[in-house]
This record gives C-alpha cells, sequence and structure tokens, in this order.
C-alpha cells in the first residue's frame, strides 16, 4: 500500500501546510496571485500528471492520448468561446514562455519590435534588455507621457513610423489604466505590423466584462492563466485562423516539449468557472474594489501613479512617505500585508529597489471582500506605512488584518 505525503516526506508535507497557513491569514495583495477554487486544484494535482502528450490532440507523438485529448479539447473550445477568437493554444508553461512563443512564430532574430518600457509598466518580456526577448530581437521601448503617466499612444505612433516593426506588443504588468486596443492596432495598421495584446493581468477583467476586449483588435493574444483569471499557474495563446497553425509550431516544437496534461485540464477547469454569471460579477467587483481602495489611499495623502485606477491594480508612489518601495513592502509584509515594490515612470531607483508598492484586489475579492473592507485594508496601508519603524504598531496591524482574513476565509485552502 502506498504511502501519504506525510509518511512519505513530513518536511514537504509541513512546508505546505505552513504555506497554506499563511495564506489564510494574511492579506494577498499581489495583483498578480489569487486563490485557485478547490476544483482547480484537484484537476491540477490529478494523475493526468503521468501522461506525456507531446504534440496536439489527435497529432500527438506518443499512444494512449485518447482521454486526455478530450480535456485539452475542452480547454481548447472553452477558450475561444470565452475570448471570442478563432484558435487557442492551452499549452504554454507560463505568460512567459507564451510570449516566447509568439516572438518565435512571427518573428527572425534582429527583427523590430515595440513593447512598454519596464519602467512604465511593462513586462520582462517586452524586450527588456536582461531577458531573453531584448537579447533575441530589437526592441524599440514605448512609454507613459510624464505628466498624465498613461500610455503616450501619439508617441507609440512616431516610434513606429521611424522604427517599422513587424511586431507591436501592448499590455502591462504594472499599468493601472485600461488599454486602448483599439488605438493600439490603428497604429499597426499604418506600419503594416501585427498587433499582440498581453493580456495576463486583465483577462480575468476582460472574460468578466470588466475591461475592453482586444478581440477584433489584436491578431494574436497572450495570457497567463492564475492573476484575475483564478486559475492553474500556466499560459495560453489566442490567435485569429490566419495565425493559427503558427502559432502552434512555435508553442511545439518551436519552445516546448510534452504538455502539462493534469495544469490543462485545470485551465478548462477554470475557463469553465470564468464563463459563469458568478465570475462576472467577481470580476466588476475586483475594479469596483481597487478603485475604493485607490480613493482611500488618496484621501490618505498618498500620490497614485497615473491619479489613479480603473482595473485590479494601484501602483503607489511611496517616496512622500519618506521611504522607498522595497522598505515600505517589507513593512507591510509585517502587518501581514503582501504586495510587491515596483518601479514608477520616469523612477531614479533601480528595479531592485524601486519608489513604488504595486497592490491589488483581485485575490481579496476572491476572499468575498468589498468596498467596506476596502476602506479598512486602505487605511491599515497607511497606518503602517507611517508606522514602519513601529514594530509595536505593525503588531497590532497584524492582528486587525488576522481577524479580516478570518471573517473572509481564502477559498481553496484545506486548513481553515
Amino acid at each position: 500500500m502506498e504511502s501519504s505525503l506525510a509518511e512519505t516526506d513530513p518536511q514537504i508535507e509541513g512546508i505546505i501546510g505552513r504555506e497554506e497557513q499563511r495564506q489564510a491569514i494574511v492579506l494577498e495583495m499581489i495583483p498578480s496571485e489569487n486563490y485557485a477554487s478547490r476544483a482547480v486544484i484537484q484537476a491540477v494535482g490529478s494523475v493526468l500528471t503521468n501522461k506525456y502528450a507531446e504534440g496536439y490532440p489527435g497529432a500527438r507523438y506518443y499512444q494512449g492520448n485518447e482521454i486526455v485529448d478530450e480535456a485539452e479539447n475542452l480547454a481548447r473550445d472553452r477558450a475561444v468561446e470565452l475570448f471570442h477568437f478563432d484558435h487557442a493554444n492551452v499549452q504554454p508553461h507560463s505568460g512567459t514562455q507564451a510570449n516566447m512563443a509568439v516572438y518565435l512564430s512571427l518573428l527572425q532574430p534582429g527583427e523590430t519590435v515595440l513593447g512598454m518600457q519596464l519602467d512604465a509598466g511593462g513586462h520582462l518580456t517586452h524586450g527588456h534588455k536582461v531577458n531573453a526577448s531584448g537579447k533575441l530581437y530589437n526592441f524599440v521601448s514605448y512609454g507613459v507621457d510624464r505628466e498624465t503617466e498613461m500610455i503616450d499612444y501619439d508617441g507609440m505612433l512616431a516610434l513606429a513610423k521611424e522604427h517599422r516593426p513587424k511586431l507591436i506588443v501592448v499590455g502591462a504588468t504594472a499599468y493601472p489604466r485600461q488599454i486602448n486596443f483599439e488605438r493600439a492596432r490603428e497604429i499597426a495598421d499604418e506600419v503594416e505590423a501585427v498587433l499582440m495584446a498581453d493580456m495576463a493581468h486583465i483577462s480575468g477583467l476582460i472574460a468578466g466584462g470588466a475591461h475592453p476586449s482586444p478581440a477584433g483588435h489584436a491578431q494574436v493574444v497572450t495570457t497567463s492563466t492564475h492573476k484575475t483569471l483564478r486559475g492553474p499557474r500556466g499560459g495560453m495563446v489566442l490567435s485569429d485562423s490566419k495565425y493559427a497553425r503558427r502559432v502552434d509550431r512555435g508553442v511545439f516544437p518551436g519552445s516546448q516539449g510534452g504538455p502539462m496534461m493534469h495544469v490543462i485540464a485545470g485551465k478548462a477547469v477554470m475557463l469553465k468557472e470564468a464563463a459563469s454569471p458568478r465570475f462576472q460579477q467577481y470580476a466588476r467587483q475586483t475594479v469596483k474594489n481597487a478603485g475604493v481602495l485607490a480613493e482611500t489611499l488618496e484621501e490618505s495623502g498618498l500620490r497614485l501613479v497615473s491619479g489613479g485606477t480603473e482595473t485590479h491594480l494601484v501602483l503607489v508612489d511611496v517616496t512622500p512617505l519618506g521611504v522607498l518601495g522595497k522598505v515600505a513592502a517589507t513593512t507591510l509584509e509585517s502587518a501581514g500585508i503582501v504586495t510587491n515594490y515596483n518601479t514608477i515612470p520616469f523612477d531614479v531607483q533601480p528595479p531592485t529597489i524601486g519608489s513604488g508598492v504595486r497592490m491589488g484586489t483581485p485575490a481579496l475579492t476572491t476572499r468575498g471582500m468589498r468596498d467596506q473592507e476596502m476602506r479598512t485594508i486602505g487605511h491599515l496601508i497607511v497606518r503602517a506605512l507611517q508606522a514602519h519603524e513601529d514594530e509595536g504598531e505593525l503588531t497590532r496591524i497584524r492582528g486587525e488584518v488576522r481577524e479580516l482574513c478570518e471573517a473572509f476565509p481564502a477559498p481553496g485552502l484545506l486548513q481553515q
């Protein structure tokens, strides 16, 4: 008879248990983190992890895939229906893998791409020099307007005309405003470029009708499957039919081998959940919660990058309080509030320190928190930052945080 995890490896069993406990008693406010449902976790922890399924449904390089083909087909069909694209590839292991697969499928090494610069809110895979994207391709970076701290579409157009990119990438990891996909497509068309939307952060909002969709504008779309979608860690590529075969070859055999069928099953469950009316309510409440949080922080004297938010995240310039991003994020964690330090537009600090803190409401909303709780949390954040050298006050705030967490248990956890 097989042994349980506790019998086989009590150290790992203990680590998992302690991490579950940590997730239960802190306010998880990193915008890219969420709580997957018990159903998603069950699928990911299933025997599908045993099956090697290199290739695609109906065209595998291994036998015995008739059953797991059904799971991948379900995931693909549900993604196409939910996001209104012709084709879906659900095999990428992450959002980064999805981005790199698209680059591989549409570009030759050294060709020019337009992407959002990191301190303006972009992602490493949008051409940063330390990332493979910036090493393999000639990325030119656009940014935000210095006054409004919103995407400078006129500047994007000027750069596109000057550099004639083959691909334009829109999407961000630390940008609190909606992205104008229609305007971006107009720019791409003017220079005969393909438009790729990286909707990793906002895909759940788009699925729930709380953010404009790139469908009908971007020809290719990438996303992670956790974050606002509340699925397993992984990625997807959606595309118009014209690019379907090229994208598939960019994923396999271009950049990956066998897919993780247990994770693909989890993606299928996630996509079914995301198509429900309940998820639409969740997405809209996530955006509303971010707005209430932003208002509360601003009323308390903090400066919000771009003056507010239209999405699930808030980017806060903490320097007026006499601290830098890394110190602020560490302070908040001491108080039971988990965020991450981040650069802000035109930041004079390096990414390892940052002048800002990035915080979001996806996980809080999953717990069932609403407007009133956002105001409470906003005040707790300000109290903690003001008391960054007062361990006693931080301990008191941590106690209040724990009481709030106990009132709103996180779904999907076993030890509550």
